[in-house]
């Protein structure tokens, strides 16, 4: 059950072709989000006043691809922290399971808040689709997923509330090095 599981997420892989495109303006919104086990009241306008906004959106907590992603982007915040970003991610869990993820050593380790989209309100927004689990289907721990999956992927978003880049249809520690890459782009044009 697990591995179909995984194979299932795996095609929240492909492109995202109705997704923001650069120059978009982004969807502002708030929603209650999770760091390091503690809940929160998120806000992407209040966040961008501080610098770009890497937002990525992932199907959900304790599966195979999002577990890579998470734990990638933990490794990695200090870098996208030197370029002036910072990190949401955003899934459709609810926020007792973001609670979880987000303090877990394995995979965000407390480095940066995941935010819950329990409806899909948020994902919709930003033009992504927005799937309803399968029955049954249980994550990593053995757990049932009883929620919707949004499909992975990523916008860079400017402090301008602008889309500065998407990033869909690539590995999740792939999406993890482009985000980067597209954040130290927008640092090394000023």
């Amino acid at each position: 059950r697990i591995l179909l599981g995984c194979v299932i997420l795996s095609l929240f892989t492909l492109p995202a072709m109705a997704a923001l495109k650069p120059g978009d303006a982004a969807p502002a919104f708030t929603a209650q989000a999770s760091l390091g086990g503690k809940a929160f009241n998120y806000s992407l306008e209040r966040a961008l006043k501080k610098g770009p906004v890497v937002v990525y959106f992932f199907p959900s907590a304790y599966t195979g691809g999002c577990n890579i992603e998470a734990h990638t982007f933990a490794v990695n915040v200090d870098k996208f922290a030197a370029a002036g970003a910072s990190i949401i991610g955003v899934s459709l869990d609810s926020i007792g399971r973001l609670n979880d993820f987000s303090k877990d050593p394995n995979y965000c380790a407390g480095k940066f808040p995941t935010a819950s989209d329990p409806n899909g309100k948020i994902a919709k927004s930003f033009d992504l689709a927005v799937r309803d689990a399968r029955p049954g289907m249980k994550d990593t721990r053995g757990v049932e997923i009883d929620h919707g999956f949004a499909e992975r992927t990523t916008f860079i978003v400017n402090p301008n509330g602008t889309i500065a880049a998407t990033v869909g249809g690539v590995a999740p520690a792939d999406n993890v090095e482009k985000a980067l890459a597209a954040v130290q782009s927008l640092t090394a044009k000023k």
